[in-house]
């Protein structure tokens, strides 16, 4: 698969966008999903536009689909993968039959998983490909009790600051690493290249609160409070996250920053600090980005259900639907029915495992065997309900490629 910058842009045409979908994947069974090439390809160059030439490290957890993570990083401005556990490091960064290997892969979560430890340490290529990441000398400490530094290769670690904001309105942000003063960052440095068996190579912070927080919601007052905060909360970050590397930078020659996110990609390219800004859930657009002031994703990846029943003239049901997102358990994390469009859940049953009435206007016109189009709130996780993607492209299914759990890999 090759992306190039699309010079049309369908999706912006719902009522032909997604009825050429169900065209092209006509002989197809649902349940399914699929991707259109050219709304991928738009938001891939999207991102890049948005950060103003500052390269993108691909967060694999919001695609997990191996083609698609080696398609982006085909492109000139992404470089490198920031990965959600080691084992699958491990995987992206191991030569495989076709002589494929990411060279630079940062796991962006400590890691427990003491066999996975072994390997990575054993194995010079890896150790030379993979980063670890760090908040706390208590995982160091699991590293050596694993495998004693004489008896393993120098694991590259990455240090994670912690980028919420403690301001006068509470705490703003995602509970992650402990580390959030310029102090606490130096202390951790200072233990951290003190030690035999470690090298340390970067800072990672990733601001939720900016990020993954939308900033133009229906309600407009929230939106005006969002904005504000994560106004400030740039601001504050920037001064603290510069500071945070300028001290760190003085105890090791760092090889990268990291920062940002899919909603953040202008406001963190623009920190000095900053060398790398990471981003992945911009690629597919899933429903949770909808509602950005400063940028629209196009839908790239959605999935189809059967009308399989109808319990009353006016109702029609799926098999399946209940792929709720993780988060807090509310409306927002439910699928988003996209097409036809008028339908709504039942609000006593919702999303159900196997099967989800539906009513609404265009209920009443769905009969048996009928498609009903939806979108995943977030990116990566409708990966893990389909072993693989149809690749669309105008009215053609060009290729299907295989998600992790296609290949037989469920990382988390």
């Amino acid at each position: 698969m090759k992306l190039e910058r699309p010079t049309a842009s369908p999706w912006l045409q719902p009522s032909a966008y997604w009825p050429a979908l169900s065209a092209a994947t006509a002989e197809f069974d649902p349940p399914y999903a699929a991707i259109s090439l050219p709304a991928l390809a738009h938001n891939a160059f999207d991102m890049l536009d948005r950060a103003n030439g500052m390269p993108i490290r691909v967060a694999s957890k919001s695609i997990r689909v191996r083609g698609v993570l080696d398609a982006v990083l085909a492109l000139p401005g992404y470089a490198g993968v920031l990965a959600y556990t080691l084992p699958e490091a491990l995987w992206l960064a191991s030569t495989s039959k076709d002589g494929k290997a990411i060279t630079d892969v940062v796991v962006g979560y400590p890691t427990a998983d003491r066999a996975a430890i072994r390997t990575l340490a054993r194995d010079a290529k890896l150790a030379s490909r993979v980063t670890l990441m760090i908040d706390s000398v208590d995982q160091l400490d699991l590293i050596d009790a694993v495998i004693a530094p004489a008896e393993r290769e120098s694991i590259r670690v990455c240090l994670e600051l912690d980028a919420s904001w403690d301001g006068p309105f509470g705490h703003i942000g995602v509970r992650r690493s402990p580390v959030h003063t310029v102090a606490q960052a130096s202390t951790l440095a200072e233990q951290v290249v003190s030690r035999a068996g470690f090298t340390l190579v970067g800072i990672m912070g990733y601001e939720a609160q900016i990020a993954g927080l939308t900033n133009d919601p229906a309600n407009k007052l929230r939106g005006l409070a969002v904005r504000f905060l994560q106004s400030r909360s740039a601001a504050e970050l920037a001064d603290r996250r510069a500071a945070a590397v300028a001290a760190v930078r003085a105890l090791a020659p760092l090889e990268f920053v990291n920062g940002g996110g899919t909603g953040s990609l202008e406001r963190t390219s623009a920190e000095s600090a900053v060398t790398e800004v990471a981003a992945g859930s911009g690629l597919f657009g899933p429903h949770l980005f909808d509602h950005y002031r400063h940028f629209t994703p196009a839908p790239a990846a959605a999935f189809a259900l059967s009308v399989v029943r109808k319990p009353k003239p006016e109702l029609a049901t799926l098999l399946g639907g209940g792929w709720i997102a993780s988060g807090p358990a509310d409306e927002s994390r439910v699928p988003l029915l996209i097409w036809p469009e008028g339908l709504k859940l039942l609000p006593l049953e919702g999303a159900g495992e196997v099967q989800s009435p539906l009513s609404g206007a265009a209920a009443a016109k769905l009969q048996s065997g009928d498609r009903v189009w939806l979108r995943h709130t977030k990116a990566g996780e409708l990966s893990e309900h389909v072993n693989e993607f149809l690749v669309v492209d105008g009215d053609t299914v060009v290729e299907t490629l295989p998600t992790y759990r296609g290949q037989g890999k469920a990382f988390l």
